[in-house]
C-alpha cells in the first residue's frame, strides 16, 4: 500500500474489524499448516555426501567443515556477501546478520552450530566485523571452492554472461557474490552430507526487520525504489544521505523468487 492512500483507507467499527481479523485469521492459519508441511518436506529431502575436503581460515586457525561443526551434529552457513577486496559487506546481508549473535546462541541449544562464511580473506572480514560490532563465528572460504561449489560466487565469465547458475537456474548477477544458506549433518563416523540449500527470497526468514514490517499499516513500502532492499544500510550508516550507494558495490542486490 503506497503512503498517498493511507489518509483514504477505510476505518469501521470494532465489531466490524473483528469480523474482518477472524477472517484473515483464518488464512494466516492456513499458511502457518502450510509453512509447517513445507518443513516436513525440507526434512525429508535426501542428502549428498560432501566428498571435497574443504578447509577454511578462522580466527581459531585452519578448520575443516568437519571442524565448523563445533562438537554438534547440524550446521547452517549463511553465505555472506563479502567478496576479496570489498571495504564491506551487502548491506542486506549486513541487516540479517544483526541478529545472528543471539540466533547462534539459541541454536546451539538444539544441536546446532551457526556461522558465517565469506570468500574475501580472514583478515577483510575481522576488520568490518569489528565495525560491525559482531561475535558470531564467520571463516573465510578464500582458499577454497566452497562458495562456487555452493553458488553463491561467480567468475567474471559467468557474470559477463548473463548466465550465472543461482537459486537452482540460470540468471543474470550483477556481482561475483550472492547471498545465500546452507545446511550440513555430520554423522556419528564425521562424514559430512548437504541436507539444504536456499537463496533469493527462500533467506527472507532470516530478516525480522521484514516480518514486523509486513504486519503495519505501510508494509514493506518498497514500491517506486530502485529495487526492494534499496533503502537498506549498515546499521551504523542509517544518518549517511539516502542516496549513498553502498562502497562494496552489491547495490543491496534485489532479491527475488
Amino acid at each position: 500500500m503506497s503512503t498517498a492512500t493511507m489518509t483514504d483507507h477505510e476505518v469501521v467499527s470494532r465489531d466490524d474489524w473483528l469480523e474482518a481479523r477472524k477472517a484473515l485469521l483464518a488464512a494466516e492459519k492456513a499458511h502457518t499448516r502450510q509453512h509447517d508441511e513445507l518443513a516436513r518436506r525440507r526434512r525429508e529431502l535426501p542428502w549428498v555426501k560432501v566428498e571435497t575436503n574443504y578447509v577454511f581460515d578462522t580466527p581459531a586457525g585452519p578448520r575443516t567443515l568437519a571442524d565448523l561443526f563445533a562438537g554438534r551434529s547440524q550446521l547452517v552457513v549463511y553465505h555472506f556477501m563479502l567478496g576479496p577486496g570489498w571495504p564491506e559487506g551487502c548491506p542486506s546481508c549486513s541487516m540479517a546478520a544483526d541478529g545472528f549473535d543471539a540466533t547462534a546462541l539459541h541454536l546451539a541449544q538444539r544441536d546446532v552450530t551457526f556461522i558465517a562464511v565469506s570468500r574475501a580473506p580472514l583478515n577483510e572480514i575481522e576488520a568490518f566485523k569489528r565495525r560491525m560490532g559482531w561475535r558470531f563465528t564467520w571463516a573465510s572460504s578464500n582458499r577454497n571452492t566452497f562458495n562456487h561449489d555452493y553458488r553463491v560466487s561467480f567468475t567474471k565469465d559467468e557474470i559477463e554472461s548473463g548466465a550465472a547458475s543461482y537459486n537452482y537456474g540460470s540468471m543474470r548477477f550483477p556481482v561475483s557474490e550472492a547471498p545465500g544458506a546452507s545446511v550440513f549433518y555430520r554423522n556419528a563416523d564425521g562424514e559430512v552430507f548437504h541436507t539444504y540449500s536456499a537463496y533469493g527470497r527462500g533467506l527472507e526468514p532470516l530478516l525480522g526487520v521484514y516480518t514486523l514490517l509486513d504486519v503495519v499499516p505501510k508494509g514493506r513500502d518498497e514500491a517506486g525504489l530502485k529495487h526492494p532492499m534499496a533503502w537498506v544500510r549498515h546499521h551504523d550508516r542509517y544518518e549517511a544521505a539516502k542516496s549513498e550507494q553502498s562502497a562494496c558495490g552489491c547495490g543491496n542486490h534485489k532479491v527475488t523468487a
